[in-house]
């Protein structure tokens, strides 16, 4: 399944991304895709800790941000990030895409996007699943 956390990052800043290097976050609101094929919602309960042991790219970016929302949903990782590199602005090449042929899995924009007009309309807002 694939889901989709909403960030928000308070504070434009500089993070660091485990080997990945040192990248500058503008203040505003990240989407970042990704994808789990078994227990999904211990993933994202992870994702949602401020203490674990860093992982994945986006495990460095959330210790500085608030996640806001999540969405799940049936269609496939790639084509979500393919979807969200047409609507939002990349902010780091490769983040969270290193194992896929995606640009990337982070996204930014300044509004939130309301992702109903676009082809998310099948992923669902996770607190209405629960």
């Amino acid at each position: 399944m694939t889901y989709l956390l909403h960030i928000y990052i308070k504070n434009s800043r500089c993070i660091r991304i485990g080997k990945f290097g040192k990248y500058y976050f503008k203040q505003g609101n990240y989407i970042y895709v990704g994808s789990a094929k078994k227990n999904l919602l211990k993933r994202i309960e992870r994702h949602r800790r401020k203490r674990k042991k860093k992982f994945w790219h986006i495990d460095y970016l959330l210790q500085y941000a608030s996640l806001k929302k999540v969405w799940i949903g049936n269609l496939s990782e790639e084509k979500v990030a393919d979807i969200c590199t047409k609507i939002m602005e990349v902010p780091v090449l490769g983040f969270g895409s290193s194992d896929k042929k995606s640009t990337s899995h982070l996204f930014f924009s300044k509004k939130v996007k309301d992702f109903s007009e676009y082809a998310f309309c099948s992923l669902t807002d996770l607190k209405k699943r629960l």
